[in-house]
Parts: structure tokens; C-alpha cells; sequence
């Protein structure tokens, strides 16, 4: 299809496309998405996970930056698009301050959405980020991610990938791991490998102010070899079970928590 365009993946947009068909069966069959589901997909590339989506019925936001490839996603689900069951929209699926862009907002409308993708290596961090703390009607993100990102999303404490996504998601989300991808899954391929994750938010976070929870973590992972007193001042008060001594790597996300609360760190 690309070829047939003149079309080629391209690097400054990071695009991999996944061309295992048994992968991308996995991931929709883990994301449990069916008919009536409203879908956002970033990044579609040519379609694999847009045509799957569309046979199981689901209504599908999905956003192409590619021009080229918004034009051959434009051709090829033309009679979905027309039956309103696809809305492609054209650009970044992230503004400039790293929020879901308005063009996808207002599509999503009020109902609650799941994102499957195979996401775009830039893409991943910030828009997990953002879905996590802004759209809580976002349900799942079930996603194809680099192992490192995959890894920091998991990390425990004392480990030096443990940092502010991996607080934010732990908090307000149960993460599982599908598979591990090898680069030979995707075309072209990368030279690193990825992971495939389910990404569901618990029905009773750890927090009810992930804001709240995002600046704290912001604020001590933004000096994280310095000791939690020096940071905060040695006259603020802290949770009985922090020390001042301890580093911010070190503090769990129960940890964090607790310091994002009134008479925490006093944020």
C-alpha cells in the first residue's frame, strides 16, 4: 500500500509499524474492545489495528500526523468514515503543552474511551501522561511502547528507571505486561525491543488529586540525588514513615501520596 503512494516509514516521526498479525490480534483481544467501545488510536499508520477495531464493531478516533498516510487511512475506510464509525483527524495528537489536542477531545465527546495503539516512540510518555492525569474517562490503554518506557512505567523503588510516570501510573492504574516484542515484529525495524501493555485504571486509585500527586513528584524527582529535607526544608512537615534523609527514588508510591496530601510536603 505504501509503495503503491510512494510512501515510506519515516524516522523523524519514530514510525514502526507492527506487521506481526498474531501480535495485533493480541493486543485487541487483551483490550477487550467491541462493538459500541469508543477507540482512540494514535498513530495508525496504514490500518492494521483500524481495520481490526472497525470488524469488532468499535467506533475509532484515530490520529495521523502523516499526511501521506492520513490520505491512503482516508481512501482505504472511506465507507466508515462516511457511516461516522472512523473520524480520522489529521495532526499531532498532542498540543504544545503536551495535552490531548482539542481536535481529539472533541471527538472522544463524553463517552468513556480506551486507547489501543501501537504508539509512536515519541508519542508514548507524554500522551500516557496526559491520559492518566486529565481523562479519567479514558478506561485502559492497552499500547506497544519501547522497553524502556514499558520498564519505567513498572519500576519499583531504588531502581534508576523508578521516576515520575512510574508514581503517576502505579497510583492510578493496574499495569500488565502482554508480551515482549522483538524488533523483527515491526517494519522497519527498531533497534531496540518493545512491550506490549495493558494499562487499567483501578476503579479506587491511591489518589483522588493525581495532580496533586503529579506535582510532588515533579518537584522531588526534579532533585532526585539530593535528600527529601533538603528539598523540602528541614521544617516541613512529613509523614511519620518518611525520612528527611531518604532520596526520592527510595520513597514509594504510597510514599508520594501521602507527601502530595495537606500537611504533606504542603503543596
Amino acid at each position: 500500500m505504501l509503495a503503491s503512494r510512494s510512501l515510506a516509514p519515516r524516522k523523524s516521526l519514530g514510525q514502526c509499524f507492527l506487521i506481526d498479525g498474531n501480535l495485533a490480534d493480541k493486543l485487541l483481544d487483551r483490550s477487550g474492545a467491541r462493538a459500541t467501545d469508543v477507540v482512540l488510536e494514535i498513530g495508525p499508520g496504514a490500518g492494521a489495528l483500524t481495520e481490526g477495531l472497525l470488524a469488532r464493531g468499535c467506533t475509532v478516533v484515530a490520529c495521523e500526523i502523516d499526511a501521506g498516510l492520513a490520505d491512503l487511512l482516508a481512501d482505504r475506510f472511506a465507507s466508515e468514515i462516511d457511516a461516522g464509525q472512523l473520524t480520522l483527524l489529521r495532526g499531532d495528537c498532542l498540543d504544545r503543552s503536551g495535552a490531548l489536542a482539542q481536535p481529539a477531545i472533541q471527538a472522544l465527546g463524553e463517552a468513556p474511551f480506551r486507547l489501543v495503539a501501537n504508539l509512536p516512540y515519541a508519542a508514548g510518555t507524554p500522551l500516557l501522561l496526559t491520559l492518566l492525569l486529565n481523562h479519567p474517562k479514558c478506561s485502559g490503554m492497552y499500547v506497544t511502547v519501547q522497553q524502556e518506557v514499558a520498564q519505567r512505567l513498572r519500576s519499583a523503588p531504588g531502581n534508576k528507571t523508578y521516576g515520575i510516570i512510574s508514581v503517576i501510573a502505579q497510583a492510578l492504574a493496574q499495569l500488565e505486561r502482554v508480551a515482549t516484542l522483538s524488533p523483527q515484529c515491526f517494519w522497519p525495524s527498531p533497534k531496540v525491543k518493545s512491550e506490549m501493555l495493558a494499562i487499567e485504571r483501578l476503579d479506587k486509585p491511591l489518589t483522588d488529586d493525581p495532580q496533586a500527586l503529579a506535582a510532588t513528584a515533579r518537584l522531588l524527582f526534579g532533585h532526585r540525588r539530593k535528600q527529601i529535607g533538603t528539598i523540602i526544608g528541614s521544617a516541613a512537615a512529613l509523614p511519620a514513615d518518611v525520612n528527611a534523609r531518604n532520596r526520592p527514588e527510595q520513597l514509594s508510591v504510597a510514599q508520594f501520596v501521602a507527601m502530595s496530601l495537606p500537611g504533606g510536603t504542603g503543596l
